[in-house]
């Protein structure tokens, strides 16, 4: 997706590190949107927990500043190994 778009569906981003989000509870995700880099308040898709510094990608808003994410790569970043 375009960084330039105005949703923020289909952005991709990471949580912060003092943003972890749990079930039934909000965290704060940074995402690249509209040329720059703006911070939301998060849920998780699933109401799962997704922990500080994982990739996310925004599935939905819900509120101004405010989107329902889920984790980039699954449960686990994709291997590093050569």
């Amino acid at each position: 997706m375009s960084s330039s778009q105005t949703s923020a569906i289909g952005c991709q981003g990471r949580v912060t590190s003092t943003g972890e989000i749990r079930p039934g509870r909000v965290g704060e995700v940074m995402v690249a949107i509209r040329g720059g880099v703006e911070a939301f308040l998060a849920r998780d898709a699933d109401d799962g927990s997704i922990a500080p510094y994982e990739e996310i990608v925004v599935v939905d808003e819900v509120a101004p500043q405010t989107v329902l994410v889920t984790r980039l790569y699954g449960s686990a970043p994709p291997s590093q190994e050569s």
